[in-house]
């Protein structure tokens, strides 16, 4: 059952609407963060935002875009303050929406130089974050949304609005992993012979390989797309390929 959505208005409807219509007709190759996060930041009746992914091979957070912020926020995060950031790995260990006050006292929180010297810089003073994985708990991307000092904090209505609109920014940031993820040729003609429900002996004959080079080629594929199985990766491939998804 959908979480009642409570203090909402018939234009902000309208918006939460569009943007779950946007994210389930974006392609492959579109920026899916870019796309909402404006959107997400007026839903929300914030002031800003930014969305960042997690870079395991690098063990820090790159491919940041920014929405609302003062000009050096964006630099100054990605080269220093994120390695001095006391509450982002809090949030995204939650596996949902949720308020930086569930995660940290208020008075611990404004004793941190990431609080003092980076937050106070663009007067941000309230925060939700939430942060989407796929099926192997990989990193796919984040929205984290503030509001400026003179305002309420977030609340229920906010965690709300994001966790209902979790699983279609999921699906649609999987689509892009499935079109990015760097398949090789082979991996690519392997993951269509799947997608149009041949077996692995089919895909062999087809393609002139062994039976243990195909079981190779999907075990490679399953990991670089995040798919726990067969029928998910030919799901998640035939929707990333339909007309439907192929244009905004």
């Amino acid at each position: 059952m959908t979480p009642h959505i409570r203090d909402i208005t018939s234009n902000e409807l309208k918006l939460f609407g569009d943007i779950i219509h946007r994210l389930q007709r974006l392609g492959a190759q579109d920026d899916v963060r870019r796309a909402v996060l404006p959107d997400l930041v007026q839903l929300l009746r914030a002031d800003g935002g930014c969305s960042c992914t997690w870079l395991e091979t690098n063990q820090r957070f790159g491919g940041s875009i920014y929405v609302g912020a003062a000009p050096d926020i964006p630099s100054l995060y990605d080269d220093w303050y994120q390695f001095r950031d006391p509450i982002t790995s809090r949030l995204r260990a939650a596996r949902r929406a949720t308020i930086v006050d569930d995660v940290m006292d208020r008075r611990d929180l404004t004793r941190t130089e990431f609080y003092n010297d980076f937050l106070q810089r663009d007067a941000l003073e309230w925060g939700i974050n939430i942060y989407m994985f796929d099926q192997r708990d990989r990193d796919l991307g984040d929205f984290r949304i503030w509001r400026r000092h003179g305002k309420a904090n977030f609340d229920d209505r906010e965690k709300v609005l994001l966790d209902v609109m979790e699983p279609f920014i999921r699906s649609a940031l999987l689509r892009g992993r499935t079109h990015s993820d760097g398949l090789t040729a082979r991996e690519r003609e392997v993951t269509e012979l799947i997608s149009r429900g041949c077996t692995d002996r089919d895909i062999a004959r087809v393609l002139g390989i062994s039976f243990g080079t195909v079981r190779t080629h999907i075990s490679r594929v399953l990991e670089k797309l995040g798919c726990a199985n067969r029928a998910e990766l030919a799901a998640n491939f035939t929707k990333a390929r339909s007309p439907a998804n192929s244009s905004a």
